[in-house]
């Protein structure tokens, strides 16, 4: 809300707007946050007038949202992130007396390994901060420039991001999962003809090997995309495809069904970083995060 408009308006419209947008129901939305529906009729009634738009339009006995509605429910959530940013902002950061939140975008490969490690140090240095982590997207990835306004951070491998400050956490490489009993031979002499499972579309390269192989001159057959490291030895399991996978994630997930095998090609490391926008560069709890996840991430290469 800019320009003379919004300077009448209280912040406390902002909570409002969120909550009916969210809910779609003057009902629901006072329910969430404690109010009476009048309260709350009376919110929508100021907000329709200042925004010259129903927001909320009944459609039989529902709600839907109407156009300019559908945009501002995207741009909400992060205002509201963003005003609870600034009240959490503090000159200094005591880890054990803090109740912080930070927010991490990772793949789901990063949990169980980088995630897990991260958790149990903050939980012993800081027993009231919450992480919360956030599964990377292709499209998120993409616009990563402007996502890392609204997050503490997000980690992907180096060479990814340019002009963002970041820190090393981890090294990995790229391995192949097969159904248990696949000979590392017979993957080198027929990976051409196999179907394979890959994560995330090529030629999307931040979290995919496809471009790599691609320039080296390999052709896959792919079968199966998915945007989840974590099933594709899932959807290897029992049938003649393979699969690429960071080799950290897939000596975890190994079973009887499922065994890893080396690519016959090298695709090189994947170095694992932290990375954040500048504008945290200065703030105490942030510096603090950062010092616990690259410590986090010598304990994983370790």
């Amino acid at each position: 809300m800019t320009g003379r408009g919004a300077m009448g308006l209280d912040l406390n419209l902002l909570v409002s707007l969120d909550a009916l947008l969210q809910e779609r129901s003057v009902t629901r939305a006072a329910q969430r946050l404690g109010l009476s529906q009048p309260t709350l009729s009376t919110a929508l009634a100021r907000l329709r007038r200042h925004f010259g738009d129903e927001l909320l339009a009944r459609t039989g006995n529902a709600y839907e949202l109407t156009a300019l509605g559908e945009r501002l429910a995207e741009h909400t959530t992060q205002a509201l992130m963003w005003t609870d940013r600034v009240f959490q902002t503090r000159p200094e950061f005591d880890p054990e007396r803090s109740d912080h939140e930070f927010t991490l975008v990772v793949a789901d490969c990063h949990l169980p390994i980088f995630g897990r490690a991260l958790a149990d140090l903050v939980r012993e240095r800081a027993p009231h901060v919450r992480l919360k982590f956030q599964h990377s997207t292709t499209h998120l990835v993409q616009r990563a420039s402007e996502h890392l306004r609204t997050v503490d951070g997000i980690v992907l491998p180096q060479g990814v991001l340019v002009n963002f400050p970041s820190t090393h956490l981890y090294r990995d490489r790229w391995v192949c999962v097969a159904s248990s009993g696949t000979a590392a031979d017979a993957v080198a002499a027929d990976f051409a003809e196999r179907t394979w499972v890959v994560a995330y579309q090529p030629p999307f390269s931040a979290l995919s090997p496809m471009p790599s192989l691609l320039a080296g001159g390999s052709r896959l057959d792919v079968a199966v995309i998915t945007e989840n490291f974590l099933s594709v030895p899932h959807l290897v399991a029992g049938t003649d495809r393979l699969g690429l996978v960071p080799e950290r994630i897939a000596r975890l997930q190994s079973t009887a069904d499922v065994s890893v095998v080396d690519l016959p090609f090298e695709l090189g490391y994947l170095v694992e970083s932290l990375w954040w926008h500048p504008m945290h560069e200065r703030d105490p709890a942030h510096s603090w995060l950062r010092h616990v996840a690259a410590e986090a991430g010598r304990a994983v290469d370790g």
